[in-house]
């Protein structure tokens, strides 16, 4: 079988920007790579390539109740009367239409410009809050869905035992999500047999948060990730760090800092309301921390402190979160835009003077999400286009009105800052396209199921 060969006229690499680039695909991976030649006659022609990016942090149940809770309450509203809608959704959604909601989201990322997705998966129960026969049923349905689409999956089965710090008791509206540490350890098992299934997966753990997990409950689930990623939500609200100093009289990263060895595994997801003694000591660790932009504005959590973050050196990558927009180059513009909104200034998250937004925001967030997703070591081997490496790709298209005479670097901010998602043309993932158009190729069967959930779920 002839190989496949993609030409590009101008393509993102690990060196920079090079120009009349050829890709030989081999077995899913970038076979070969040959700089400054003319497309031979068998080549797909294209005009951009950019590497995938990883979406570090995901609900993709979530999807489904973007758009309906934008109503205004009786009291102020915040995250903490957003999460009582979702489980008032949560409560009457079964496996199939998990799956269903799942699947969409998962396509309407790979159109959005990310290749992997870090699923934070913590709905284990049935809508009684009984166990399945098989504990990992509902991993096994997330597994199912990308292999459905063709998105690469780190899966993160969530660790969730309680109600608020302090071990506190849960609440009926919990009980899908609560297990303990024996049930988990089997929901692990069973989520890493549906895993080895799919081809380019990896398994991590997330301890959901500190107000979810306890303390002395953490080396357990540490030990459980074995060599795969630990994620935890930390410091999203400012209610849950006066929650935390009232318990303990420690912030949460503070407390998680001093309660065991945060190392480069781990991803510490939002940390929005992080001291600047926290941001010092997220960074001495290696970790990355999971930035939502889009999410943490449409909860109102705040505004992480990514200057000062960066300033000492900390790394960052960008998710989903509840999904409520998919669309990876919007995501960096919300970051962006934050930081100049807390700081009236412009350009805030470039790397040094004269450097491209753009560029600083996406080669950050490449290298933090393949760190989060697949760990350091591998993210070396893997954050970009690189040979022997799967080719996750996305082409732009040149024609698009914001990208229209642009070169190199003027791509990235033309594409982040007035492009986005319909900008992205095709997308390819290890080596596979299931991206052409801007559409993703098993679009209308995806549609055609969420359609059919989503008129059970909100009859």
């Amino acid at each position: 079988m002839t190989p496949q060969t993609l030409w590009f006229d101008s393509i993102l690499l690990p060196t920079g920007w090079a120009r009349r680039v050829r890709i030989t695909v081999r077995d899913g991976t970038l076979g070969m790579l040959e700089a400054a030649v003319d497309p031979a006659p068998d080549d797909e022609r294209h005009a951009i390539g950019l590497p995938g990016l990883c979406n570090l942090h995901s609900h993709a149940f979530q999807r489904a109740i973007a758009g309906l809770t934008e109503r205004r309450g009786p009291a102020q509203d915040s995250f903490w009367t957003w999460r009582e809608l979702m489980y008032r959704f949560v409560e009457r959604m079964d496996p199939e239409e998990f799956q269903a909601i799942t699947a969409l989201a998962f396509a309407e990322m790979l159109e959005g410009g990310f290749t992997r997705v870090g699923e934070f998966h913590y709905l284990h129960q049935d809508k009684s809050g009984t166990p399945f026969a098989d504990p990992g049923e509902l991993a096994a349905r997330v597994v199912a869905a990308a292999a459905d689409v063709g998105i690469a999956l780190t899966l993160l089965p969530t660790f969730y035992a309680h109600g608020g710090f302090g071990a506190r008791e849960p609440s009926a509206r919990q009980r899908r999500f609560v297990t303990d540490l024996e049930r988990f350890a089997r929901i692990m098992e069973s989520s890493r047999k549906s895993a080895s299934e799919l081809a380019g997966s990896t398994v991590g753990v997330a301890p959901h948060s500190l107000r979810a997990v306890a303390l002395e409950e953490l080396p357990a689930l540490v030990a459980l990730a074995a060599a795969g990623p630990v994620h935890i939500h930390i410091a999203e609200q400012a209610r849950e760090v006066a929650e935390c100093i009232e318990w303990c009289g420690r912030r949460p990263i503070e407390s998680l800092l001093a309660a065991i060895a945060v190392d480069e595994r781990w991803c510490l997801v939002h940390a929005t309301h992080a001291s600047l003694a926290e941001l010092g000591g997220i960074a001495a660790t290696g970790a990355v921390v999971g930035l939502c932009p889009l999410t943490e504005a449409n909860l109102g959590d705040g505004i992480f402190a990514a200057v000062e973050f960066r300033g000492q050196g900390g790394r960052f990558g960008i998710g989903t979160d509840s999904n409520v927009l998919l669309d990876a180059g919007a995501e960096l513009r919300a970051l962006e835009y934050s930081q100049r909104l807390k700081r009236e200034a412009r350009n805030v998250l470039a790397d040094e003077t004269g450097c491209s937004s753009g560029r600083s925001l996406f080669q950050a967030a490449l290298a933090g999400g393949a760190q989060a997703l697949l760990g350091a070591g591998a993210a070396s081997r893997q954050a970009g286009l690189i040979v022997e490496a799967p080719l996750d790709l996305v082409s732009l298209d040149a024609e698009h009105p914001a990208l229209i005479e642009r070169r190199e670097d003027e791509i990235l901010d033309s594409w982040i800052f007035a492009g986005g998602r319909e900008a992205i043309d095709c997308v390819w993932r290890a080596g596979q396209k299931v991206v052409s158009g801007g559409r993703h190729h098993r679009r209308e069967a995806l549609i055609g199921r969420y359609r059919r959930a989503m008129k059970t779920l909100l009859a």
